[in-house]
């Protein structure tokens, strides 16, 4: 009977030693390794951006093919590291219906989970751009529009919900310093109207 209740007793108690052995060895395994493949299509994606492109078809046919390898990434369970997740919200931003920007801001959100603390102006710009995109005026104010009538614009703009505290945090900048760069894309928009042939 004795025997039986120190049984009872010990077999627990092992258990949880076995466990609590375990524990280090898994802890010791090495962090994920970023994506080479997400890594080379977040550089082309801003390359894409750096500068005046010569064929925008060429680069909206390249948007499209690094969105469906990157979604393919994503569901096979490649993306693993908050650097992946980052560089996939990124190419999601670029995509061009509400469904992709809904995806991008969840990517940033992700990469923001795993350590990406500079993921937070993406998530930012992302959920401003599902919010324009859906018709409902944008929070952070991250995105400037050019309408084909000319000019530039932040509407539709919420300018009331957050605080200029919370929008500086994200890298979005105050309303100040917004309205001092929509001021700047007006005049550049204004100065390339008005040279000959523009």
């Amino acid at each position: 009977m004795t025997g039986h209740i120190l049984a009872m007793v010990v077999r627990p108690v092992l258990a949880v030693l076995a466990l609590a052995l375990a524990v280090p060895a898994a802890a010791a395994q090495e962090p994920p390794a970023d994506n080479a493949e997400m890594a080379a299509m977040f550089v082309a994606d801003q390359a894409q951006r750096s500068g005046d492109s010569e064929d925008p078809e060429a680069g909206y046919k390249a948007d499209i093919e690094r969105r469906a390898r990157t979604r393919a990434l994503y569901d096979s369970g490649a993306l693993k590291t908050g650097t992946d997740y980052f560089g996939a919200a990124f190419v999601f931003q670029h995509g061009s219906e509400p469904r992709d920007y809904l995806f991008a801001h969840t990517l940033a959100m992700r990469a923001m989970a795993l350590g990406r603390k500079d993921a937070e102006w993406i998530a930012a710009a992302t959920f401003d751009r599902y919010l324009q995109s859906i018709g409902q005026p944008q929070v952070y104010g991250t995105q400037f529009r050019f309408p084909e009538e000319g000019g530039v614009t932040m509407e539709l703009y919420d300018r009331s919900l957050l605080s200029d505290a919370h929008r500086r945090a994200t890298g979005a900048g105050d309303l100040a310093a917004q309205n001092r760069r929509l001021e700047e894309f007006a005049r550049m928009v204004a100065g390339t109207a008005s040279e000959p042939g523009k």
